[in-house]
């Protein structure tokens, strides 16, 4: 009977979480243990169990740890004992900081990864926690970081939440490796290299790694790009722009090259990435058996509310071209679409309907950004010259080629998979990819992709992103004229009208941002007053690691001119801008006159009529 309920388990399961399941599994020792911020879930939205998946199709034994406890005499560090390879620590599919902290510095009071939305399961900067507790404990364990958060701070980088430049996370955490961006061919190069019995010290060339070295490669390399050392950006905010604008350009490059950064008495060294995936590759991927479901340590727990959100959800492609000046994607997943094969997306669609807790509704179909999938340049030759950092903005690339038949295929195909009664689209869609500032549709298949998207794929409510109505900010923002928006937005009523759909196009903005003042934000406000439009999706800008936008924040000025850019940086700035977006609230709107009139903005209460 026990072996019956230990096959039953591994059936079910997806890796160890405990010294017990690890005996059920009939293991002595893990190869890999992985220690997470998040729940652990086996969903292939979830970072975690991406790297673990493929980890295990590589041959190697993955136990997991989710949200260990770092308060307490720290046995969940000690319980699986050592593995034979690595330990490999994420902060889980948020950084850390964004995951506990309001905009305002504020503590949030849940958290979705998170059984019960329970929050303050993990620590602040939790790689570096994590890491450091591991390297006291387990010293001669290599440790490799990576996910988001370790991604995103390879370099030296802007930290909000302390109003500080901080070195490499590598120097922070004491990491042996990091593994950066969507690493699922480092971790398999570095895990098997390990394996063939090479010391940690010695794997310094895996692509898409960063390290620590005492001094340069021995002979120099032609390829390499010295940066500021880590001491010159605190003293010179000139200095960090500099850096940022050399490693946003090579991390958008075909053919990246090496970055070296002097910190203290030595150096972190940044190899370039791997390739972008090949369709086979990413396939391969996502085909790999996830359960698609919570670890069954969460049977008897409350619900996982980011794991709810996603479930039914299907991811199409990685990568992201729009280049925006405040998003993270271009920086962690990279700026070349890897799209998934029809035939891979319909197999994992089969097998969602055919899940007994399906109950019809595929809830997105979608990736960074919903209609990229397939697109990529027409001459890859004249890619490789490239280092833009937006395929769309200013203008979309002539070399792009942007036909929407594939996507509109796998739709209509997807449509007709026995048990799937609703496909809705919840990632984003980039708009400036179906019209352009004339109401000119961008490709031959633009518009009929945008019907085929509101007719069948909206789930009454469309949400997209102009996120604000100035042309300065927007400008910053990388981001197309307002304009496009309110042909989107009428566009999107004629077809609602023609199709007997009464369905809302949702607009989401954010405050705060680089060069947005008062006058920005009432203008914002009358513009939304003007197509009676009451905001929900709203947010107040958060300056995250390896953005433009935060570098902005940090230094004053843009960092490809330098030209100076005045920043709501004050607590009491950004609660004023948010009042703009309350128009419609009585009290809101009184707070909001109350303000500017103590500034003798009355031009501004005229123009909104407060």
């Amino acid at each position: 009977m026990k072996n019956a309920q230990d096959q039953e388990y591994k059936k079910c399961s997806c890796f160890p979480t405990s010294v017990k399941e690890m005996r059920r599994f009939g293991w002595a020792q893990a190869d890999i243990i992985l220690f997470t911020g998040d729940a652990f879930v086996d969903h292939p939205a979830f970072g975690a169990a991406v790297i673990a998946r493929v980890l295990e199709n590589a041959g190697y034994r993955v136990a997991v740890v989710p949200q260990p406890n770092w308060r307490d005499d720290l046995r969940d560090f000690k319980k699986m004992g050592t593995p034979s390879l690595f330990f490999g620590v994420t902060s889980g599919n948020m950084d850390s900081m964004v995951n506990h902290y309001t905009a305002n510095k504020r503590l949030r009071s849940n958290d979705a990864f998170t059984p019960g939305n329970k929050a303050h399961q993990r620590p602040d900067y939790a790689v570096q926690v994590y890491s450091k507790i591991l390297k006291s404990l387990y010293p001669q364990v290599p440790l490799i970081v990576g996910g988001i958060e370790a991604s995103l701070r390879r370099l030296t980088h802007y930290d909000y939440w302390s109003d500080s430049l901080k070195p490499s996370i590598l120097i922070d955490s004491n990491a042996d490796l990091l593994a950066y961006g969507m690493a699922e061919k480092a971790i398999v190069a570095i895990a098997d290299r390990l394996s063939n019995g090479e010391k940690i010290e010695s794997i310094i060339r895996v692509p898409q790694t960063a390290y620590c070295a005492k001094e340069l490669p021995a002979g120099g390399n032609e390829s390499m790009v010295v940066l500021a050392s880590f001491e010159e950006c605190v003293k010179s905010k000139k200095a960090f722009a500099q850096n940022f604008v050399i490693t946003e350009e090579e991390s958008n490059k075909i053919e990246q090259r090496q970055l070296a950064e002097k910190v203290g008495d030595g150096y972190v060294i940044v190899n370039p990435s791997f390739p972008v995936l090949l369709q086979e590759e990413i396939d391969s991927i996502y085909d790999l058996p996830f359960s698609r479901r919570p670890h069954p340590r969460y049977n008897r727990k409350e619900n996982i509310s980011a794991y709810e959100m996603i479930k039914d959800s299907v991811t199409i492609h990685r990568g992201c071209f729009g280049g925006c000046s405040f998003c993270t994607i271009s920086a962690h997943q990279g700026k070349f679409i890897s799209s998934r094969s029809k035939v891979s997306i319909l197999k994992e669609l089969k097998s969602v309907a055919a899940a007994p807790s399906f109950k019809g509704h595929i809830t997105d179909l979608g990736g960074p950004s919903a209609n990229m999938y397939m697109m990529k340049g027409i001459n890859l030759k004249q890619c490789a010259k490239c280092k833009r950092p937006s395929c769309i903005y200013p203008l979309i690339c002539k070399n792009l080629d942007a036909n929407y038949t594939p996507l509109i295929a796998l739709y209509k195909e997807a449509k007709t998979i026995k048990g799937i009664k609703k496909i809705t689209i919840g990632s984003g869609i980039r708009y400036d990819l179906i019209i352009d500032k004339n109401n000119r549709p961008i490709t031959p298949t633009s518009l009929e992709y945008f019907n085929e998207l509101v007719v069948h794929h909206v789930s009454g409510r469309l949400k997209v992103a102009p996120e604000h109505t100035s042309e300065k900010v927007l400008k910053l923002l990388r981001k197309p004229s307002f304009d496009l928006f309110i042909h989107l937005y009428n566009r999107f009523a004629d077809i609602c009208q023609g199709n007997g759909l009464h369905q809302q196009l949702i607009p989401y903005f954010i405050s705060s941002l680089p060069a947005s003042g008062l006058d920005e934000m009432a203008d914002l406000a009358a513009q939304m007053r003007k197509l009676k439009m009451n905001l929900e999706q709203i947010q107040d800008f958060t300056p995250t690691p390896m953005t433009l936008a935060s570098v902005m924040f940090y230094t004053g000025f843009d960092p490809y001119n330098l030209q100076k850019i005045d920043i709501p940086r004050s607590v009491k700035e950004k609660k004023i801008q948010q009042l703009f977006f309350f128009l419609y609230d009585k009290e809101k709107r009184k707070e909001l006159k109350v303000e500017l009139s103590r500034m003798k903005r009355f031009d501004l209460i005229g123009l909104l009529n407060l």
